[in-house]
């Protein structure tokens, strides 16, 4: 991305008395699991093991993943997950004996009897599930953690929220703001270049949230246009009480943009694909930015609110958008 291409100044009508508060918390993948702390002395005998010890064994020993139906094992016993199966070509990866088909049911069954936490309990998540449902949980476990949302580069951190935002700042060098209404002016010597997409992101902290507001141009077929769109920094449910306007215009002419923030669950590309933002198409950017049009400036303002504060509070979230007509 070619960053010296853009400038984005902001000036910042801060509505909150609230400051931005930087923790960061590490995310650990690493799962907990229960366990027995009393040995059993009943495990030479043939009886089961503790619950630690059986999930050790449906641990394959290739890719370290849990292992569900089909398991495999060779003649010698030695087991592996289905995906790695594939991978080590037949062979066993312990003894090196040819695998062939055979399926351990002995372990697939005691799999069934397993209660386990899910591997996010230590982000928060507190719930205990069978084992062969705790992999569809923690797709969609409140408690996983997020993918990074800035979208200048393949970030493959994640993480909570506290530590994304202090990712972003230090990492990214984000800029950081507080404050539920926002004003933007973004300059583009050659608005003609789209390809490459050129990005900004600002983080804003509101009503105790996150808040991140992209701008970016790409080309929509083969017109090039400009978007601004705002995610939230946490779930869907929570995005869903906000709302959010963006207004850009001038010499008379004005576009507004009003709906609700998207959740940095959906990753960027599905939000911009999706065209759920304020799309600007070049010509009218260009008649925005006033002069020779050989030169992109655009004032992008908006705000952040609550519903229920703006219906009943005026100016509660923050003041309304000014008219740049």
């Amino acid at each position: 991305m070619d960053l010296d291409s853009m400038d984005c100044t902001s000036t910042i009508d801060v509505s909150d008395d609230e400051e931005i508060h930087q923790d960061c918390h590490s995310y650990a993948s690493v799962s907990k699991h229960h366990s027995n702390n009393n040995t059993n002395p009943n495990a030479a005998s043939g009886l089961l093991p503790t619950t630690t010890s059986v999930h050790e064994l449906l641990e394959c020993p290739v890719c370290t993943n849990s292992m569900y139906p089909p398991i495999h094992q060779c003649q010698n016993g030695h087991t592996l997950c289905s995906t790695c199966k594939n991978r080590v070509h037949n062979r066993c990866p312990t003894c090196r004996q040819e695998l062939g088909d055979i399926r351990c049911l002995a372990l697939e069954k005691v799999a069934e009897s397993l209660e386990l936490p899910c591997k996010y309990m230590s982000l928060g998540c507190p719930e205990i599930f069978p084992y062969y449902s705790k992999l569809n949980h923690e797709t969609v476990c409140d408690f996983r953690p997020y993918s990074c949302p800035y979208a200048g580069s393949d970030c493959s951190v994640m993480g909570d929220i506290p530590f994304l935002v202090a990712h972003l700042r230090d990492d990214h060098k984000v800029d950081m703001h507080s404050g539920c209404t926002f004003n933007h002016r973004y300059v583009k010597s050659n608005p003609r270049e789209v390809e490459n997409a050129t990005w900004m992101l600002t983080v804003f902290y509101c009503f105790g949230e996150y808040f991140c507001l992209h701008f970016e141009a790409f080309q929509l077929g083969m017109a090039p246009v400009y978007m601004a769109f705002l995610r939230f920094m946490g779930d869907e449910t929570e995005a869903r009480n906000y709302n959010y306007s963006l207004e850009v215009g001038g010499y008379g002419r004005k576009l507004i943009w009003e709906g609700t923030p998207r959740s940095v669950r959906d990753s960027h590309r599905k939000v911009k694909d999706s065209h759920d933002g304020l799309i600007i198409q070049r010509n009218m950017a260009l008649f925005f930015s006033g002069g020779d049009r050989k030169e992109l400036k655009l004032r992008v303002t908006g705000r952040i609110w609550k519903e229920q504060q703006h219906s009943g509070e005026a100016g509660g979230g923050g003041a309304f958008i000014p008219n740049l007509s």
